[in-house]
């Protein structure tokens, strides 16, 4: 027989929903770093294939 589930509290709640916007920020700001490097030309672990215009 199936037993309704205890609430969740607020502080909870709270706390998972923060880890959850934890880690989006965390990776929003690496992909963020990449993209600099690669468009600086700094970037030592990404490889990107450059076109010779000459």
């Amino acid at each position: 027989m199936s037993v309704p589930k205890k609430r969740t509290s607020r502080s909870k709640k709270r706390i998972r929903q923060t880890i959850w916007k934890r880690k989006g920020y965390s990776s929003a700001l690496k992909a963020l770093s990449l993209g600099k490097s690669l468009s600086t030309g700094k970037s030592k672990s990404f490889f990107m294939r450059r076109e010779n215009k000459a």
